[in-house]
């Protein structure tokens, strides 16, 4: 695992379009904000629809991995992006980055020219399931909305965000929801418990299409989607019951991401020997999220999956945690 001293990547992102805009000098000089990763405590998903997408009933529940936004004002308007922390090597540093994009979305939506230099500290593992490229969207327009004070409403950047992908408004809804369609349509769900994760990271990511291409190879016709059979799990989150809903951990997406990353059935054998109370392939993969009893039973279980070699590295983390927010 790289420090985020070794680990870090630089670029510089222009636009040449309308006239440098200096902020009021009311404005704060730089901001920062945060957005949590999620697991997916239920992912169940339906076969292709007319539009080319695949329906879903995803139960979220956000995680205290973090993504960290600072925001600092320009007197041009620029967006100049850095990158800092494990993984940063991987993330791509252009126009294709979620964070260039939620901050274009925003001068789209508002007419505003403003720039900012934007610094991801990164803290979600990369291309593992559990939407730290969402976070990263996430943070940036609830920082950039703040550092331009555009005074847009919670509604305005939830409608924003889902235009840059399905996760991100979740990533700003935070808590524990359930989410409809292509996964942004939320609903709050009663979470009455705390719960103790260890999220296993495997060296190398499953690419998200790739994993939903296997899933329509191994499922053509796809599956029928039924609210009901997620009942049980929101009785036991309105109850606290880490036990139970151990027991009803689902995801329609392990099935492919086990048939194209084979080596995380000896992870997942591994945390369940460790007295696991659930176990499961976050989002598409390739991270395994482990429920613990407690907080030592989850250092445990990261320190046995270390000690085991079945992982990479591992971390723990708590949910729910709120979604994207100032600091």
């Amino acid at each position: 695992m790289n420090t985020p001293q070794d680990d870090a990547a630089f670029t510089h992102l222009d636009r040449t379009q309308g006239n440098p805009s200096e902020l009021s000098r009311h404005s704060p000089a730089t901001v920062t904000a945060r957005a949590p990763g999620k697991v997916n405590l239920s992912l169940r998903v339906g076969g292709l629809d007319e539009s080319g997408y695949h329906p879903l009933i995803n139960v979220f529940q956000a995680v205290s991995a973090w993504e960290e936004i600072v925001a600092s004002a320009r007197r041009d308007d620029n967006i100049v992006l850095t990158v800092q922390g494990p993984g940063a090597r991987f993330v791509p540093l252009n126009e294709t980055n979620l964070v260039a994009k939620a901050a274009r979305a925003l001068q789209k939506h508002t007419g505003t020219h403003f720039g900012a230099s934007i610094h991801i500290n990164k803290g979600v593992p990369v291309a593992g399931g559990m939407a730290g490229g969402s976070a990263d969207a996430a943070a940036t327009l609830v920082a950039l909305n703040a550092l331009w004070r555009l005074d847009l409403s919670e509604t305005d950047l939830m409608t924003i965000g889902a235009t840059l992908g399905a996760d991100v408004p979740f990533s700003l809804f935070g808590g524990t929801a359930v989410g409809y369609g292509r996964g942004d349509e939320l609903v709050r769900i009663t979470d009455a418990g705390t719960y103790h994760w260890v999220f296993a990271l495997r060296a190398k990511g499953l690419s998200t299409p790739a994993v939903f291409s296997r899933f329509d190879e191994l499922t053509p016709q796809g599956a029928a989607l039924n609210e009901c059979d997620n009942e049980r799990l929101y009785a036991a989150l309105a109850a606290g019951d880490a036990t139970s809903l151990g027991k009803l951990l689902h995801n329609d997406l392990q099935i492919p991401a086990l048939d194209m990353a084979p080596d995380l059935r000896q992870t997942i054998e591994t945390a369940h020997d460790c007295g696991a109370l659930g176990v499961l392939v976050s989002g598409s993969g390739p991270t395994i999220a482990v429920l613990a009893r407690d907080a030592e039973h989850a250092v445990t279980v990261r320190n046995e999956l270390l000690n085991a070699q079945v992982c990479q590295d591992a971390l723990v983390a708590q949910g729910s945690v709120p979604g994207a927010h100032l600091v």
